[in-house]
């Protein structure tokens, strides 16, 4: 499916305070992470001054968002802040965007926004990627029209599917993205994120999935078994560029040591 050598992004969007985040931003440049990605919530780190603190930290990480919610702020608003950013991290920048997830209308509401119909918030989102210049475009898509706007215009995809998505659900979901793209699919680079690594998993995430430990977004086994299970998902699936909860970024480094360069 794909010859991409593998990626790997630590998601992180809290700290005890300004020197618990730079360390963590160190941390996960000197553990070989190539990017470090904050979620946009109310109840994680702005991220966009949350990333230039890490930037000045560090010199090789990339720093991105997962995913800007683009009701939250007009196009021209993530256009002049994702400039920004991308000269203060000398182009280690990326732009995640979405339209939304599940939930995130209220947040939109406590911001005074308008959150918008699926429709509208996909119109917004086509805006908000041609308003910005020189960065790289990350587009979390799982509906049809997120879908077409993320085969058209994006430099990365990720597909916002649940932590208990099979590979089966995954590989269709893949495949639709492939009919849309045509032509560009061997361009984009696919991401998928893991929620948790090991068999410690947290009781939230238990509750989610319903007490069982399954599902793409979860990773399990020895080391081994699990750098082959990503390998095998590469091979197959073409998902190169794979995100971790920071939760988990120690217990993970040993896999990705295995994987990164291949």
């Amino acid at each position: 499916m794909t010859t991409r050598p593998f990626r790997f992004g630590v998601v992180a969007g809290n700290a005890p305070g300004g020197e618990g985040w730079t360390a963590l931003a160190r941390r996960a440049e000197r553990l070989g992470y190539a990017t470090l990605l904050v979620p946009d919530t109310l109840g994680t780190f702005a991220p966009f001054p949350a990333l230039a603190a890490a930037a000045a930290v560090t010199t090789t990480l990339r720093l991105g968002t997962y995913v800007l919610s683009a009701p939250n702020r007009t196009p021209g608003q993530v256009a002049w802040e994702a400039n920004t950013l991308r000269t203060l991290s000398d182009g280690r920048f990326e732009l995640g965007l979405g339209a939304g997830r599940p939930g995130a209308e209220a947040d939109t509401s406590r911001l005074g926004l308008l959150h918008g119909t699926p429709s509208e918030r996909v119109s917004r989102l086509a805006e908000t990627i041609d308003a910005v210049e020189g960065v790289p475009i990350l587009v979390a898509a799982a509906g049809p029209r997120a879908l077409r706007l993320a085969a058209r215009k994006a430099d990365i995809v990720t597909l916002a599917m649940p932590v208990q998505a099979s590979e089966d659900q995954l590989a269709a979901k893949l495949d639709e993205l492939y009919e849309l793209a045509g032509d560009r699919f061997p361009q984009l680079e696919i991401n998928a994120n893991l929620a948790a690594v090991g068999e410690d998993l947290p009781p939230w995430l238990l509750r989610q999935i319903g007490g069982e430990p399954r599902g793409t977004g979860i990773l399990t086994g020895s080391v081994e078994e699990m750098a082959e299970t990503l390998r095998k998902r590469r091979d197959r699936l073409g998902v190169s560029y794979v995100s971790i909860n920071a939760d988990y970024m120690e217990a993970f480094a040993p896999v990705m040591e295995r994987l990164t360069g291949t």
